[in-house]
């Protein structure tokens, strides 16, 4: 009995770590689209340039919290979530044509992306 609880606990994980990960894509292109509009220095432009880009920043907070230990959303762990926040923003234009993002763009996105963040439910990024 013991086995059998493990084994469905293990697939109900796997079932709702790929659900959370879709989840979380589609509310980064949302954020991503929301974000492009009110902060100036951050600009996407086309639709495929955003779902690449949900999918650089995505990829890179997961390298990120896997590799580093580190909650990578703008108010994960305070401060420091936020600087690797815009950071993960600021490099995934290099990824991404049609992305510019300045410097002061990555800032004021990253607090964008934490306040939409805490308001829509679940976490984004």
């Amino acid at each position: 009995m013991a086995n059998d609880k493990k084994v469905e606990t293990e697939k109900n994980t796997r079932g709702k770590g790929i659900g959370q990960w879709l989840i979380r894509f589609v509310l980064v292109a949302v954020i991503l689209a929301i974000t492009s509009f009110l902060t100036p220095g951050f600009t996407i432009s086309g639709l495929w340039s955003f779902i690449l880009a949900a999918v650089v920043i995505t990829v890179l907070d997961y390298l990120v919290e896997s590799f580093m230990g580190v909650d990578a959303s703008p108010f994960g762990k305070g401060l420091k979530g936020f600087v690797i926040s815009a950071i993960i923003i600021y490099l995934a234009q290099f990824l991404v044509p049609y992305m510019r993002v300045s410097i002061i763009g990555a800032i004021l996105a990253a607090l964008v992306i934490g306040i939409i963040d805490a308001i829509i439910p679940g976490r984004a990024m």
